[in-house]
């Protein structure tokens, strides 16, 4: 009897374009998101702060979530679970950077420091809600797509698997006189 693993196969591509999807999308939103303001100042003409100046590690750990999604990519086995864990713990700095980035006496200390010069101090302020939730659930998905890294990746191919050697190649004509010159035999030599 036998049995077809096209299927299978198949599901686990799926599996990973899902992946990769919902990896890139967090740290697209967490990149979004830390270059949006997050805070609205009531008096016209104040300098305002975006995601990544109250949350500095924001838009690192996208860019490192990036950096590992390719990562994740080009290797397997346990390389990939590595990865896989470093986007999780990307994940986990971005949310801990959003957290952070909600502190409102930080974001006091920001706008003081970035408009007493322009003659503002003691500024009435609110937070743009949209831009710290995008964040949150950019970090949310980045960890996610990390943990699945872990857990699933060492069932998806890796990005070189259809370029590997399945077994010694038989060389003819010229080819094997230059494999057996590379190995030091004398190809002239009628042994």
């Amino acid at each position: 009897m036998e049995h077809d693993v096209r299927p299978r196969a198949a599901s686990r591509g799926r599996e990973l374009w899902a992946w990769l999807a919902v990896t890139v999308l967090g740290c697209l939103l967490v990149l979004l998101a830390a270059g949006r303001t997050w805070v609205s100042v009531a008096q016209a003409g104040a300098e305002t702060p975006t995601g990544g100046d109250l949350g500095p590690v924001l838009t690192p750990v996208a860019l490192a979530g990036l950096a590992g999604v390719v990562a994740v990519l080009a290797t397997k086995g346990a390389g990939r679970r590595v990865v896989g864990g470093l986007l999780a713990l990307c994940g986990a700095g971005a949310g801990a950077g959003t957290w952070t980035a909600l502190d409102g006496s930080a974001v006091t200390d920001w706008l003081a420091a970035r408009n007493t010069l322009r003659g503002a101090t003691g500024l009435t302020w609110h937070f743009v809600t949209l831009w710290p939730v995008v964040a949150g659930a950019g970090a949310l998905l980045l960890a996610a797509g990390g943990v699945l890294a872990v857990v699933r990746g060492g069932r998806w191919a890796g990005m070189s698997a259809r370029y590997e050697r399945r077994g010694p190649v038989p060389a003819d004509g010229d080819k094997a006189l230059w494999d057996a010159l590379d190995r030091g035999d004398d190809p002239t030599d009628p042994r």
